[in-house]
């Protein structure tokens, strides 16, 4: 499926609901908000003026969506922006996995050799992380 470039909203024209094939969505005067005619529900114009928020307090997520010109097409947060979490929690849990072996090793192995190796797995992940978000 080929994607079109997003097409600025205009927010005195009218469209249809991306919820609902057959409602509406007309603006709200004096906002920068569309209401649907059927389905009763609120969208916001985000700031680029290229994509719509839906405004609920029953869906966990935002939902957004981005107008082709013709058709809306629907705007799917990536992994971006749960990466921080995940990749912290995953460097706390391999770094308490280490220290827990180093404190169970035999006494022939420095101690000292497993504090390295649970730094390097701690260090390694923060690096990968600086250089996919340095930009």
């Amino acid at each position: 499926m080929r994607h079109q470039k997003p097409v600025k909203i205009n927010l005195n024209h009218e469209y249809p609901c991306p919820c609902r094939r057959r409602g509406r969505l007309l603006p709200i005067i004096l906002t920068e908000a569309f209401g649907c005619d059927r389905c009763q529900q609120i969208f916001v114009v985000e700031e680029n003026n290229q994509t719509i928020e839906q405004l609920s307090s029953s869906y966990p997520y935002k939902r957004m969506w981005r107008w082709s010109g013709y058709r809306w097409f629907i705007v799917r947060p990536g992994l971006s922006s749960a990466y921080l979490p995940i990749m912290s929690g995953m460097m706390v849990v391999l770094f308490i996995g280490w220290l827990l072996l180093a404190l169970q090793s035999p006494a022939g192995l420095s101690i000292m050799v497993w504090v390295a190796l649970a730094g390097l797995l701690v260090v390694l992940p923060a690096i990968v992380f600086w250089l996919a978000y340095r930009r």
